[in-house]
């Protein structure tokens, strides 16, 4: 760190480019439809007071990324803002006696005090924190428009409830049985809850993930396997008592496998399912049922449904008909088998699937063979595990003898035929359960009068606020403490009422917050659609994998409803989707229980937000995980002092154009940094453009080099400045403050844009790339590496040094040999082309190369130049080499010489002697 002591200029320089910005409101945006528009958003942060690395790095690239669209031209909208809702606020409140909403808004001021260190270029004007009521009263107002339209409807249901959050959990908050949140062990429990209809945008949301052709394919593949799609049949089972006789009563299942419907050798229903209870009242089985309900009911799905867990069930005491063959097969409850999924009941064909095999071996049921391999025959009492390939049916009826996969249409054919069932296509998607017992949300606008039943709270009177007189216990939900705020009238009959205490699952504040960064100050409507139409959809979203199901699919499942509701054009919230890898130290994620976690604030105090943000580009491409190093910091900041040593001495740089005439006269080391120049931009340009900031980067260093070698010699002061200035609009997606310092360093911000930050990003010039130059550039390069390289070998200072350029017919040669290399490689047919041409004189020499460089193509030069432009090359650098190495210099054209030493010289390699 010895670098980044007292001699550290960078802090004061980004305080002081930080406050113009914020003085002179650069990037402030508003609606100008003469320019394009773009939408750059990172997923907003949950306000937990600080920053960590993987902050930094998503910032630093939605950062990049909007200063490059804007420096293109285009008008960006670039905000942040708050997902302030929440538990750790709650949780908060109850072990420290806090206040939420103060506890909240402290950590957003701190959040938002590191987040501005960071130079980034955020629109602040538009900045949101979800738990003010200016932004909820609107997730109220959309709350009560969905249940006017049936989208949000209250039911009972057994749900997934949380001990220690004391809260219910959607499905997509239970990970492996566990909360998402906490880790804690989810318990089932039937309560009353709200939920959102989100399944009935189930096939609009799958079929549209094929238009998002720039988002992850593994994100997409995750939404697809969530929203479940399945096309089958469903079947119709009369149930009836021992004896045959007729219950009076039905069930249906789904199944994607009617070829084994023949199969079918027990049914087994859900423990929630009221058929369980009906079926079994006052029967000799009802305390068992009733016991194994109970028991059933401490599980979670999970366990319930995980592979490789011991599944559990129970004689209902009834049977049903088997519709396709007549037979009569028993009726059980089982622990596997769940009410929210299908219809509540399973078919069981235990010979031909692994689970039902195992439960009917456990409880000897009867096993059935109807697909048969077609190289051995299947016994179903010796049988050790399910058959689950392909094959023939058998004991199938008229469908003997069919390929089973071939049988499945045939044979729901058939079922629709007799009646005894339907084709059918399901999904797996459940509904979304809103409902939270907790405080710290948004209040569901729902009231419960004994005269009109459930009613929504006027609009006038939204929001609803959270009440403050609330006990923080611990226990149960906070918000039943307070009478005042149950207690309302009804807005329709005016009788005396109770308001709905459950707030409202936080991912529903994040479902359309993106919206209201086009219009966050409109306090008489949700959004202006003007706005809307204007700015959405976000072109480029970053944020986590982690989100790909929820966060990702309520999103996309809210734009679809605001687009039926008439409040924007757009179908699919966000165009494109980059989700960014973890920061890893030592092997590791960063995690403060493994202690590897490095400090944000740390490293800019000691070394600078430029390099902060540099290091986080640099070291990884985006979508990769990043290893932290400090030696990589370090070396990032040793990059950023060499890059602003070039403009330590101001002199030597000139903002004037370069006229015609003046370039035509320039030497060749001024083309080639001119050509360089342009090559850099047209690099960093395209990279930029595929997010591949780690190479756009690179390719910026290499130009810093180019720049220190042309310092070496005599400079050309317009050519100078013409690569500073560059350099300075190249690098300011990556280090914004550094940038501007150079910029108001030569002069720019003088002359031309007050802020680099708003000015134009270069634009390349391909006629300004002059290969030949940086050719003969690489040639003096390479003669100064081979005269340093023999010196070391003979271990003797020079007195003078002798340089051969090769006979100008190699220049030929190597010329037509590389274009006639492009069409062949064959050794005969190229020796036989030149013995047939003018340089048939030198088919010894020529015979003998040939075979060379077909062997190592390398050995050519990627530039053959000519005789004449190497001579004036390295004459004109004659001076420089004599300084350099301390001696005379002579150079000679082959041609022209006696000297044995002068017939080894080729192109792009003189000989070379020392004497």
């Amino acid at each position: 760190m010895e670098e980044n002591q007292a001699t550290n200029p960078f802090p004061a320089i980004e305080k002081k480019w930080q406050k113009r910005w914020e003085e002179n409101k650069v990037f402030k945006v508003k609606l100008d439809e003469s320019r394009p528009k773009y939408y750059a958003l990172e997923m907003f942060p949950y306000p937990s007071g600080y920053l960590h690395m993987g902050h930094v790095r998503n910032y630093s690239i939605g950062d990049a990324y909007a200063r490059y669209k804007r420096m293109s031209g285009f008008n960006v909208l670039y905000p942040m803002g708050y997902d302030a809702f929440g538990l750790p606020a709650e949780n908060a409140a109850i072990k420290n006696k806090a206040n939420p909403k103060e506890w909240t808004l402290k950590n957003i001021e701190g959040q938002k005090k590191q987040q501005k260190l960071l130079g980034l270029s955020y629109d602040w004007s538009r900045e949101i924190r979800t738990c003010l009521p200016d932004y909820y009263r609107w997730n109220q107002w959309i709350f009560i428009k969905m249940f006017e339209k049936g989208l949000a409807y209250r039911k009972k249901g057994l749900i997934n409830w949380c001990p220690d959050c004391q809260t219910v959990l959607a499905n997509e908050q239970v990970e492996d049985g566990k909360c998402w949140r906490c880790k804690s062990q989810v318990e089932q429990k039937p309560l009353e809850q709200w939920y959102l209809k989100i399944k009935s945008y189930a096939e609009e949301l799958l079929s549209e993930l094929d238009n998002l052709d720039n988002w992850p394919e593994r994100v997409k593949i995750m939404q697809r396997n969530w929203i479940g799609k399945s096309h089958g049949t469903t079947i119709d089972f009369k149930i009836v008592n021992e004896d045959g006789s007729d219950t009076g009563k039905t069930i249906s299942t789904f199944t994607t496998r009617p070829d084994t419907a023949f199969g079918i050798t027990y049914l087994v229903l859900a423990v929630e399912h009221p058929l369980v209870t009906e079926l079994t009242k006052g029967t000799d089985y009802e305390k068992s049922i009733k016991d194994f309900v109970s028991e059933v009911k401490k599980k979670s799905i999970i366990e319930r449904t995980a592979e490789g867990k011991e599944k559990t069930g129970v004689f209902l005491g009834k049977y049903f008909i088997n519709p396709i063959n007549g037979r009569k097969c028993p009726l059980w409850a089982a622990d596997y088998a769940l009410m929210d999924y299908g219809t509540g009941a399973v078919m069981a064909v235990p010979t031909h699937d692994q689970r039902d095999f195992e439960f009917a071996k456990k409880y000897n049921l009867p096993l059935i063979v109807v697909i048969s391999p077609d190289s051995y025959e299947l016994n179903p009492d010796k049988m050790a595990r399910a058959y689950i390939e392909e094959g023939t049916l058998v004991n199938s009826g008229k469908f003997n003898g069919m390929n089973n996969v071939e049988a499945m249409e045939e044979i729901s054919k058939f079922l629709e035929e007799k009646r005894f069932g339907k084709k059918t296509t399901t999904y797996k998607l459940r509904d979304w359960l809103i409902s939270r017992q907790r405080y710290w949300g948004t209040p569901i606008p729902m009231i419960y009068c004994d005269n009109c039943g459930i009613v929504p709270e006027k609009e006038e009177n939204l929001p609803v606020l959270l009440p403050e007189d609330v006990e923080f216990t611990g226990e149960g939900n906070p918000i039943e403490t307070s009478l005042k705020f149950r207690h309302v009238i009804c807005p329709i009959c005016e009788r005396d009422a109770r308001r709905e205490t459950d707030t409202m699952d936080t991912f529903f504040d994040s479902s359309w917050y993106f919206f209201r960064y086009c219009d966050p100050e409109n306090k008489k409507e949700m959004i202006d659609k003007k706005l809307a139409d204007y700015w959405m959809p976000v072109d480029q979203y970053i944020g986590g994998i982690e989100h790909a199901i929820l966060h990702l699919l309520y999103s996309r499942f809210f734009t679809k409803v605001m687009r039926d509701m008439k409040l924007t054009n757009v179908s699919e919230p966000f165009a494109r989707l980059l989700c960014q890898g973890m920061v890893c130290k030592d092997g590791a994620k960063m995690s403060k229980s493994l202690g590897n976690v490095v400090d944000p604030g740390s490293i800019i105090e000691n070394y600078g937000a430029d390099t902060a943000r540099l290091f986080m580009l640099f070291a990884a491409l985006p979508e990769k995980e990043l290893e932290w190093s400090d030696q990589g910091v370090q070396g990032a900041f040793r990059f950023i002092n060499r890059v602003f040593r070039l403009v330590e001495n101001t002199e030597v740089i000139s903002l004037n154009e370069l006229s015609e005439k003046a370039e035509a006269t320039l030497e060749n080391k001024d083309r080639s940094l001119i050509g360089k120049t342009h090559k850099t931009i047209k690099k960093v340009s395209a990279f930029i453009d595929e997010f591949a900031f780690s190479l756009a980067i690179g390719a910026i260093m290499e130009f810093v080099n180019d720049i220190y070698k042309y310092r070496e010699g005599k400079i050309n002061e317009q050519v100078y400045g013409y690569a500073i200035k560059n350099l300075a609009l190249l690098l300011c997606p990556f280090t914004p403050h550094l940038s501007e310092e150079m910029w108001e360093r030569i002069g720019m911000n003088k002359n031309h844009k007050q802020f680099i930050s708003t000015a134009s990003w270069p634009e390349y010039d391909e006629t300004k790339i002059d290969e030949a130059a940086e050719a003969a550039e690489k040639l003096i390069e390479d003669v100064r590496r081979d005269i340093t390289h023999i010196i070391e070998l003979t271990k003797k200072s020079p007195e003078k040094i002798t340089m051969f350029i090769s006979d100008d017919w190699k220049f030929e040669f190597f010329a037509m040999l590389k274009e006639k290399m492009k069409e062949t490689y064959d050794v005969k047919t190229l020796i036989s082309e030149f013995m047939k041409s003018d340089m048939k004189k030198y088919g010894t020499e020529i015979s003998k190369s040939i075979p060379q460089f077909i062997k190592n193509p390398a050995k050519l030069p990627a530039i053959v130049l000519s005789e004449k432009i190497e001579f004036e090359a390295l004459t004109d650098n004659k001076e420089n080499l004599e300084k350099l190495f301390g001696c005379k210099i002579e150079i000679i054209k082959a041609s022209q010489s006696k000297e044995a030493k002068a017939k080894q010289a080729t192109p792009g390699k003189p000989a070379i002697l020392i004497s």
